[in-house]
Order: C-alpha cells, then sequence, then structure tokens
C-alpha cells in the first residue's frame, strides 16, 4: 500500500508536469495568434487580443510555477496563487465583454474555464502539500 506522504509528492509531481507542457502550448497557442501570419489570427476567430495576452505571458508563468511544485518550492504557492488571481480577473473582464454584447469564441469560455480551474486546484493543492517552514495561516493550515 501506498503511504499518503508518497501519493501527495506524485499528485504534485503530476500536476507540475501538467502545468509545464500546459504553458508551452498556451505559449506556442497565443504566439501564433499574436505574431504569427493572419491565417492563425483568422483561425481564432473573434478573440479578445488582452485576454490573449494574458493568457500568452501567463504561459510563461505556468513553467515557473510548473518547476515550483515539481521541485516543491514555497514560492511556487505564490505563483500558483497569482496565476489563479490573474485568470479569474482576466475571465471576470471577458465575462464583462461578454454580456455587454461584445463578439467572442465559445472555446474561450471553456479555455478561461479550465484554465480557472487548474490554477485553483494547484494553488489548493500547493498550500497544502508545500509546507512553509515557521507559517501558520489563520483557517487555512492543517
Amino acid at each position: 500500500m501506498f503511504k499518503i506522504g508518497y501519493l501527495s509528492g506524485w499528485w504534485l509531481r503530476l500536476l507540475a508536469i501538467f502545468a509545464v507542457i500546459f504553458g508551452l502550448a498556451t505559449i506556442k497557442a497565443g504566439g501564433s495568434v499574436l505574431f504569427g501570419d493572419g491565417e492563425a489570427r483568422q483561425a481564432a476567430g473573434a478573440y479578445l487580443p488582452f485576454v490573449v495576452w494574458f493568457n500568452f505571458i501567463a504561459g510563461f508563468g505556468y513553467i515557473i510555477g510548473g518547476i515550483g511544485l515539481f521541485q516543491r518550492k514555497t514560492w511556487s504557492v505564490l505563483v500558483s496563487a497569482s496565476l489563479a488571481i490573474g485568470t479569474l480577473g482576466t475571465f471576470a473582464f471577458f465575462l464583462i465583454h461578454l454580456f455587454s454584447g461584445g463578439a467572442y469564441e465559445t472555446r474561450t469560455v471553456l479555455a478561461m474555464s479550465l484554465r480557472s480551474t487548474v490554477w485553483i486546484v494547484a494553488t489548493v493543492t500547493a498550500w497544502r502539500l508545500i509546507r512553509i517552514p515557521g507559517r501558520r495561516f489563520a483557517g487555512l493550515s492543517s
């Protein structure tokens, strides 16, 4: 039988690897729309530049956060939380645009939902599995 510590380490590493791969894919996709030919932009449909720019830049944070999670660095908790908050904020502005009648792609709603979920899960997982020495946070420590 596996020990809880082993399972938590395995889960954190799997999450970290996913974050790095997700980051590389995000940079590639965003970069092709932002810097690629007109064909890539046209294929993107009714995209919002601020969402694409945020996701492109955040892709680098995904890689950094993933590396930190893999190495169980305490700073990866803050990187994960920052990515979750930034993604949720960008998603909120996107939703304001959407409900104001602006053009959008359904895949953007799905993608931002996925990104938000990934970084909320990463933050909670990192918070619980990576101990910050000498720190106890009210109501959130185990």
